[in-house]
């Protein structure tokens, strides 16, 4: 790298979310906001400029060897005067730049910081009509704000930026009139709260976050997100710096997932998300905002039910319909919005919601369309029938003729291509879920439609089940034989390792495998000769009853306690006594 290089050298931007004009801007590089962002960077450049400058010299010089290596480079004939006056700046002042934020500096800092912003106060309440009066004084407050980066590096500094009540007036800005300055704050407190640098400091992430949450900072993030306008670039980094920080501080503290969506930051994602058009880039943010809200969380589930939020999910996946997303990104978002809407499913008035939305007839005509978005409707089907709560899907799936939908599906299972993404084993194990869901659920003339199909085309269907029944066997054989391989962990308890190994076979193949067999027990009690189909399949493969039995005992003892206790013991008893009948 030559001299010339060396000064234009800029160190790398953190990386942001791409936003549509990005392609446009590549090759040309991002100037600094201002002079004060210029001199945090000149750490770097300081180096590379010695670093040029003692090439030849070996990695160790004393002071007076490197000031000799500057002073060389200095001599160097190609360089203009603007050049040299430059690297001579630098290296003078690289003691100064060069000084790790200690107690006492952050101290001066904050005392400066807190006397630009009520300077700022008075001159904008002294000439609210004459903004040539205080512009200055909004510059100065402006490059206060990036020098208060420096804290970012210094985590343990957390404590004491909070006990000099830093915090309050830092938020305060938030609401300054000036978007410029708020997006500064923005972009501040995404620094102090990266997730990478709070783990530096228990402590200090501790008290800080708990010092945010006490000025509601969620509520605050919002009402500012309000009047940016996202047709500005900087505004528009704004706002998703602001979700970085919402991700930030849910990562270490899942309670504020609540909160943050109760201050009003489900409301802002939801009318965000119905803002055309279809997808941007700060759009796919907002998608896994919502899902960090919504996955484990059971109010914020219900509250987004009661903000139409269902509906906004399913309107937004309706253009998949029928057109895949063009780029990755929105590949991403698009699979996004069916998580969401999965995590929702979870709540029974959710369910509800979805039914009367018609969000059946959406994912019904999504398979079969046999876009992209095929994998996903099938994953919304099955949260959506499962369970008790989900009898009336169940049966409203029958009505819209959804089981002309399905069964093609249960027959053959789709090759997976780079543009489908779901596996065949994902595939079957959802097709299976769904259908088990359905003999579970449906009752009367539903159920008697559902029941036919296992009987027509010479019980084709019962030939394909058996043969899921034998393939999934296989897999869980191959579990098996792995765990009573493995040795066993003195760390962990007896318990605690029966769990572990459950899990394993259940992602290994079991659930799939319990979703064959529980079919398998259904249909076979309603008909002798799909009854007599089974034993003949059984039998040809060299395979028994025996292990249809064991697997859908063992599925008895393991369901979930969530939910309704009467029903889980209904449950069993029903699969216990079709399990005595097989």
């Amino acid at each position: 790298m030559d001299i010339g290089e060396l000064l234009s050298f800029k160190p790398e931007a953190t990386p942001k979310r791409p936003h549509e004009d990005d392609i446009e801007d590549l090759g040309t590089p991002e100037q600094p906001r201002n002079r004060q962002e210029e001199n945090h960077k000149r750490m770097k450049r300081i180096a590379q400029a010695k670093e040029a400058a003692e090439f030849t010299k070996q990695s160790e010089f004393s002071s007076t060897e490197a000031i000799s290596g500057v002073a060389a480079s200095l001599l160097d004939p190609e360089l203009t005067e603007e050049q040299r006056l430059n690297i001579l700046k630098y290296v003078e002042s690289e003691e100064a730049e060069g000084e790790v934020l200690d107690e006492q500096g952050l101290k001066k800092l904050l005392l400066v910081f807190e006397k630009k912003n009520l300077k700022n106060q008075e001159l904008r309440i002294k000439y609210p009509d004459n903004p040539g009066k205080f512009m200055d004084s909004e510059l100065e407050l402006h490059d206060m704000i990036q020098e208060l980066k420096a804290v970012a590096a210094v985590p343990d500094l957390y404590p004491t930026l909070v006990e000099l009540n830093g915090i309050p007036s830092i938020l305060e800005l938030l609401s300054h009139p000036n978007t410029d300055v708020a997006v500064a704050i923005v972009d501040l407190l995404q620094e102090i709260t990266d997730v990478d640098i709070l783990n530096e400091s228990s402590e200090g992430a501790i008290i800080l976050i708990d010092a945010l949450r006490k000025q509601q900072i969620c509520a605050l993030l919002v009402q500012n997100m309000e009047r940016l306008n996202e047709q500005i670039r900087e505004e528009a980094d704004g706002v998703h710096n602001t979700l970085a920080i919402v991700e930030n501080l849910t990562e270490i503290n899942t309670a504020i997932a609540y909160e943050a969506a109760q201050q009003g930051l489900m409301t802002w994602l939801l009318k965000r998300l119905k803002q055309k058009p279809p997808y941007d880039a700060n759009k796919l943010y907002c998608s896994e905002i919502l899902s960090i809200l919504i996955q484990n969380n059971n109010d914020n589930r219900l509250l987004l039910g009661e903000l139409d939020g269902i509906d906004i999910l399913l309107q937004q996946l309706a253009i998949y319909k029928r057109h895949d997303p063009i780029t990755t990104e929105e590949q991403e978002y698009m699979e996004n919005m069916f998580n969401c809407l999965c995590s929702a499913l979870m709540a029974k008035e959710n369910r509800e919601r979805f039914l009367k939305g018609e969000g059946l007839q959406l994912m019904n005509l999504m398979l079969r369309e046999k876009k992209m978005s095929r994998n996903g409707s099938l994953k919304v089907l099955d949260h959506s029938m499962s369970g008790q709560d989900g009898r009336e899907n169940c049966n409203k799936f029958v009505d819209i003729l959804g089981l002309r939908t399905i069964f093609p599906l249960f027959m053959k299972t789709p090759k997976r291509n780079k543009k489908r993404l779901l596996s065949a084993d994902a595939h079957e194990e959802h097709v299976c879920s769904v259908i088990a869901s359905m003999l579970r659920n449906c009752k009367g003339s539903q159920r008697q439609r559902l029941l036919s199909k296992f009987t027509e085309n010479d019980h084709e269907k019962v030939d394909r089940l058996l043969e899921l029944h034998l393939k999934y066997l296989d897999k869980l054989e191959i579990i098996d034989r792995e765990i009573n391989q493995q040795s066993r962990t003195s760390n962990v308890g007896e318990d605690d390792e029966a769990e572990n190994n459950y899990l394993k076979r259940l992602t290994g193949g079991l659930f799939s495998l319990q979703m064959i067999d529980y079919i398998i027990l259904e249909v076979s009690a309603t008909s002798e000769s799909i009854k007599q189909r089974v034993v003949q399949i059984l039998n040809l493969r060299g395979a028994s009853m025996k292990s249809i039995r064991n697997v859908m005992r063992e599925y008895a003892e393991n369901l979930g306690d969530d939910g309704d206790s009467d029903w889980k013991e209904q449950e069993q008893a029903h699969i216990l006594s079709l399990v005595d009948r097989f």
